[in-house]
């Protein structure tokens, strides 16, 4: 029977063994470092693996990426031929789009003022604009940016997608390619960021593309919301557009260098909200089960489901 190989880094390796033991029918599975004989691993499932490790098996059908992004994978330049499997999965879903939506509504509703006002025991209300009057641009809508987008328009905000090429949402308006892209950061007083890391989109996120923001929006400035990958964005470009006011706000779940170190300013700044790369963290029981589902169909002679395009990066 196959052999599951988990190489894990940044996480907790062993809640993701006790979940993979539990559903595995049997398979025996394998924890990195201890891989025994490589020969024997028909699957492997990673996080940020070692460089070079997966080139060390050579009967590999397929590789599971943890976690939402697969640049951790695609940047190793002795990745083997087997698929890349993106995990697809209600779960991480649904822990996006509560992050989206969470953050939007922070900035919506002025909390960062209020927080400043409860250190100084003020009792004042703040005059919020309604969320119709709101325009938010989801940057990437794929399927976590596009349930993102769903769920923020039934909370009544003014919603656009953009993606690489033409799509069509019920009631969202989309723009696509170079071509759309003023027009959709025009038109965004809040930008969400979920793209791919990608060749095309590392470093997107910089100072001239802040400049083509909404700048007659109802929030006094446009905010940056980025729950995508760390390098699409400029970081010291971030902190000059919040310094100037190009940028009014940001929330930041993702950057440059993980964990972010203590001395970023980014930690004390009084415009931007901080996460610690947990917009969709993965839950071992929901993703190992989407895993074994996935190797089991495969097994009996169907596809392979989410397969990453490596030209294209996701």
């Amino acid at each position: 029977m196959s052999a599951i190989l988990l190489a894990i880094t940044d996480w907790d390796p062993e809640a993701w063994l006790a979940r993979f033991h539990a559903e595995a029918n049997g398979r025996e599975v394998r924890l990195w470092p201890e891989i025994g004989d490589p020969a024997a691993i028909d699957y492997a499932c990673v996080w940020k693996q070692p460089a070079g490790l997966l080139a060390r098996f050579p009967n590999l059908k397929a590789i599971f990426s943890l976690g939402a992004g697969v640049d951790h994978l695609l940047s190793d330049r002795s990745l083997p031929a087997a698929p890349v499997v993106r995990i697809v999965d209600p779960d991480l879903t649904s822990r996006m789009t509560g992050y989206v939506a969470l953050h939007v509504l922070l900035h919506q509703r002025k909390m960062k003022l209020y927080e400043a006002q409860r250190r100084e025991r003020a009792w004042r209300d703040q005059y919020e604009v309604p969320p119709d009057q709101v325009r938010v641009g989801v940057m990437g809508v794929g399927v976590l940016g596009t349930a993102a987008a769903q769920m923020l328009r039934q909370l009544g905000f003014r919603v656009a997608g953009f993606s690489r090429s033409p799509k069509t949402m019920p009631g969202i308006e989309t723009f696509a390619g170079e071509a759309g892209m003023g027009a959709f950061l025009g038109r965004s007083d809040i930008l969400v960021c979920l793209l791919p890391l990608t060749t095309e989109t590392r470093g997107i996120l910089r100072y001239d593309l802040f400049r083509r923001l909404a700048r007659d929006g109802a929030l006094g400035g446009p905010v940056l919301i980025n729950a995508g990958r760390g390098g699409l964005q400029v970081e010291a470009d971030i902190l000059r557009a919040l310094g100037d006011g190009t940028l009014a706000a940001a929330s930041l779940d993702v950057f440059e260098h993980e964990p972010l170190p203590p001395t970023s300013p980014m930690w004390d700044h009084p415009k931007v909200y901080v996460t610690p790369h947990n917009a969709a963290s993965s839950e071992p029981r929901a993703l190992v089960k989407n895993v074994m589902n996935q190797i089991e169909r495969f097994e009996r002679g169907l596809g392979l489901e989410h397969i990453v395009d490596r030209t294209l990066g996701y």
